[in-house]
This record gives structure tokens, C-alpha cells and sequence, in this order.
């Protein structure tokens, strides 16, 4: 294969990206394509860089990109959840693969990893050029399942919380921040506990793209954005659902309920993870989730 830098704009954003092309004579009209996006503060280098390299030696031009405010991409605030503006670099990715001249503009899917897998799932709802969409370990979030868990009261005493994070920011121009990980359970981290950190706070996956820091206003775009509701909305478009039998941070319930809620064409595959992280990075269950969606690619793509 070929790996090449690739830059697009959303926005008036410089992203950047890694386009890896597969080795041989392209097919006639070009090769089919996939465009990623992965896990809360991931940059290309990680997760969805291991998947992408395998899709694309099993034939697939890919493109693994930073979302605004991460990595080596532009805007700002740095390590700021986007909502709407990471469903804006899909659409934007989108358009730059299809005038690509290695690619097929008729034959595009998108891969989510994580939280990723809900921002794909959203995304391919609502843009028909997307003919199939593959969600890994991902994460449906939902405010109305957000607020069940935590209570109505405890729900909107954290969004007012948030608001007046907001104010202040606006006032002085000062970005509030937290960890995003941290071995110390004392120090409060966006994403909290031991199983995050050993896959972003050590060599696991390091890699300098990676910041340990995302802002206070990061966890109130978690719990208002409404990802799972793509699942109501992407048929006819098929769906394969990938997810962990164990899985604390993205509920194997929520992938379950998205793929029980779609009117398409739908696949789910369980594999029995240890964890959540297990399915970043680990061959033994990395492996037969590729094997699964460059079959259910090849069926719809």
C-alpha cells in the first residue's frame, strides 16, 4: 500500500489526514473507500490508524484524519469536543474522498471506533453517500438514556454547571480543562479509571499527535449530543455492529438497542472481550472484527 499526507478543510479548517491507497491496479473506476473517526481525543496515529491499515490491504482506499481541535489539525478551543463540527469533517472528508482520483465516488463507507462509532452512525443517517457504515465498541450516546441514568435533577444541575463554565469562558477567554486520563484516582479525568489510562497513558499507544487534556465543556457535549438516534434514521443504508460481550464504557446495551432500532439491513457480531479497550488494539479480537467487516464491505460496498 501507499501512505500519503492528506489535507482538507471544513469550515475554513485545515484537517489533517492519512490516506493509505492499496497496492495493485485499481479497479476499473477506482478503488471503494472508507473514511474513520475514532475514540473521545484519539488522534489518527491510534485507533483508527491500525484499523484503516488493515481495510486498506484488504482493498480499500482509507482515510484516518484529526477532528478540529485535535492533533494535527486546526481549531480551537484545543481538545474541544465538536458535536456538530465533527459531523461537519465527515461531510468534509466525505467530499474530498469522492474527487479523489483513485476512488470510487459510488462505493464510500465509513468505519467508527468507540464514541466514533456513534458519530458513524450518525453521520451515514444523513448523508446517502455513505452506502454502508461498520460501528466498532461504540459508543450510542443518547440524553434522554444520559438523564435516565443520572437522574432529571442531577441532569440538569450538571448542564447548569456547564453553563456557568461557559459564561466564564466567554467572559475571560480562559479555556477550562481537565485530564483526559489519569493513574491517580484522586485527579478527576474526562475519562476516569484504570482502563483508559493504560491504553493512552502509556506506550500503548503513544504517539506526540496526543494531548492528555480535553476541556470541562468536552463532557457537556457527552451528555447532550444524541448519536443513537442515527439508528432510527440510516435505513436503507446496512449497518454492521461490532461490540464487546464486557464492555464498561460503551454499554453493549446501547449497541444492542441501535441495532434493534435500525430498518435496514443490519449485522451484529459479539466477541467476547475482556474490556472495552480490548477491541483499540488487541490482534485477538482486532482481527476477526476486520475479517467480519471487510465481509459485510464486500456485500454492500
Amino acid at each position: 500500500m501507499t501512505q500519503t499526507t492528506f489535507e482538507f478543510h471544513s469550515d475554513g479548517l485545515a484537517l489533517a489526514g492519512i490516506l493509505r491507497v492499496p497496492s495493485g491496479t485499481a479497479p476499473e473506476g477506482g478503488w471503494p473507500a472508507l473514511v474513520f473517526t475514532g475514540p473521545l481525543s484519539g488522534v489518527k496515529e491510534q485507533v483508527v490508524g491500525g484499523y484503516a491499515e488493515r481495510l486498506t490491504a484488504a482493498g480499500y482506499v482509507t482515510l484516518a484524519f484529526d477532528h478540529r481541535n485535535f492533533g494535527g489539525s486546526e481549531g480551537e478551543p484545543r481538545q474541544h469536543e465538536d458535536s456538530a463540527g465533527k459531523l461537519a469533517d465527515l461531510r468534509d472528508a466525505v467530499s474530498a474522498l469522492t474527487i479523489h482520483p483513485a476512488v470510487d465516488a459510488a462505493r464510500i463507507g465509513a468505519v467508527g471506533i468507540c464514541l466514533g462509532g456513534g458519530y458513524a452512525l450518525r453521520f451515514a443517517a444523513f448523508d446517502p453517500r455513505i452506502r454502508a457504515v461498520a460501528c466498532v465498541a461504540g459508543g450510542y450516546n443518547d440524553p434522554a438514556a444520559m438523564r435516565a441514568a443520572m437522574g432529571a435533577e442531577t441532569y440538569r444541575a450538571q448542564l447548569a454547571s456547564y453553563a456557568e463554565v461557559a459564561g466564564a469562558q466567554y467572559r475571560t477567554g480562559q479555556v477550562e480543562y481537565l485530564a483526559a486520563v489519569s493513574a491517580d484516582e484522586t485527579e478527576p479525568a474526562v475519562m476516569a479509571g484504570a482502563e483508559p489510562f493504560t491504553y493512552y497513558g502509556t506506550e500503548r499507544s503513544a504517539t506526540p499527535g496526543w494531548v492528555n487534556r480535553l476541556t470541562v465543556l468536552t463532557v457537556r457535549e457527552l451528555i447532550t449530543v444524541d448519536l443513537a438516534v442515527g439508528a432510527d434514521f440510516l435505513g436503507p443504508t446496512p449497518l454492521l455492529v461490532v461490540h464487546g460481550t464486557t464492555d464498561a464504557f460503551c454499554s453493549p446495551d446501547g449497541a444492542r438497542a441501535v441495532f434493534e432500532r435500525t430498518s435496514g439491513p443490519a449485522e451484529i457480531l459479539w466477541l467476547e472481550t475482556t474490556n472495552h479497550i480490548d477491541l483499540y488494539d488487541r490482534p485477538e479480537y482486532v482481527d476477526p472484527a476486520v475479517a467480519r467487516i471487510t465481509e459485510f464491505l464486500t456485500d454492500h460496498l
